[in-house]
């Protein structure tokens, strides 16, 4: 598969598709993934002890029956483990440290590897938690921030693991971005079943980090509610456990979807209520009351500015034109999954696939955000 059928990149980190493996304390290895994330686009394994501290942690935890990676030599477990995986997508390894020093070391070993450091600020195991390491860090946003500033300094991509609905979301994820990490991976995490998918349109609304959406992916359709709040990308973990072949399932169908429309993650509509800021690509011309007054605010815009904007971007592109349909131009036009008669036969008229309209309105979206008067991360 070519990368530039999804177009994703953080740094020097390209990624083939937008489904990646989780990790999980224990299970998730070198060998875990070679053998159930081999068509993943990203394998995030770990979570990997770095020091005496975390390593004894570990083994209460092991003597209460829970899975770990557990050695006597950390840093050369590591490295070991970043020659073995062998995947067709990139690779993250998720690291725990009760000390920053040991986490600058394996930034320079995964760095050079060409691969990913995650930091593991969701742990929420209390014999972690009592030693300074997972959750705690959620909890102690200045030392987050101090650690994932040095952390860059390395020069390594950085990804952030954390639980939604612990402390204040929306200051977490500012501090996160702010501190200057690359990747936000959110566990969606709520009291009882299933994922909070409000929580990953809340931190899309807030930020421009790359967002990884976790927790209870177990098929294609919850990965489409994640991807339609504004995840980049989502994770599997236990999932893969229950199906080895899920993974390689979820490939296959956003590949398929994503060459069908051309935009794989496109927002819901604002106006039901849940679609994320990038939907205002897709609202009607601000004449009545309705949610994009509101969406439009949240970014600066007024009314009058907010159609401005969309038609500075439509000049010279397909979007321009439909003088049959509602407002007199595709820009004011709907997501291509809602049926619309009006919309579709200027489409046909241009000869504008569905794909090529929905990468039109994808560039859009980033267009309104990049000129917003009130950036996703200040308001």
């Amino acid at each position: 598969m070519s990368d530039e059928l999804f177009d994703l990149q953080v740094g020097y980190v390209k990624f083939s598709n937008p489904i990646a493996l989780a990790p999980m304390a224990g299970i998730t290895n070198s060998e875990f993934a070679n053998t159930h994330a081999k068509n993943a686009g990203l394998a995030v394994i770990g979570g990997y002890n770095l020091d005496s501290e975390t390593n004894a942690a570990a083994s209460k935890l092991v003597e209460k029956g829970r899975d770990e990676f557990i050695t006597d030599s950390p840093l050369e477990f590591l490295e070991n483990e970043v020659k073995a995986v062998n995947i067709n997508g990139a690779v993250a390894f998720n690291v725990r440290s009760t000390t920053l020093e040991p986490l600058l070391k394996a930034a320079e070993i995964i760095k050079d590897a060409g691969y990913i450091l995650e930091l593991d600020a969701h742990c929420r195991q209390e014999e972690m938690v009592s030693i300074g390491v997972g959750e705690a860090l959620m909890k102690d946003m200045p030392r987050l921030a101090d650690w994932i500033s040095k952390i860059k300094e390395t020069g390594v991509v950085l990804s952030v693991k954390v639980r939604a609905n612990v402390v204040d979301d929306i200051a977490l994820v500012r501090a996160v971005e702010n501190a200057g990490a690359d990747i936000l991976h959110l566990d969606a995490m709520k009291e009882g079943a299933g994922a909070d998918l409000s929580a990953i349109l809340r931190v899309r609304d807030s930020s421009r980090l790359f967002l990884i959406g976790n927790n209870s992916i177990l098929d294609f359709y919850d990965a489409k509610e994640m991807f339609s709040r504004g995840a980049d990308m989502v994770s599997v973990s236990r999932g893969a456990l229950q199906d080895p072949h899920l993974i390689d399932d979820l490939v296959e169908e956003i590949t398929l979807l994503q060459e069908q429309i051309g935009w794989y993650n496109s927002p819901k509509h604002v106006c039901r209520g849940e679609g994320d800021l990038r939907g205002l690509a897709f609202c009607c011309l601000p004449v009545k009351p309705c949610a994009v007054h509101n969406k439009a605010g949240q970014l600066g815009y007024s009314p009058k500015e907010f159609a401005n904007i969309k038609m500075e971007f439509a000049k010279g592109t397909p979007l321009e034109f439909g003088d049959s349909t509602c407002f007199g131009s595709l820009v004011w036009c709907c997501k291509i999954s809602k049926p619309c008669y009006l919309r579709d036969g200027v489409l046909d008229l241009l000869d504008l696939s569905a794909s090529d309209y929905m990468k039109l309105k994808k560039d859009l979206a980033t267009y309104i955000l990049d000129n917003a008067k009130k950036p996703v991360n200040e308001f």
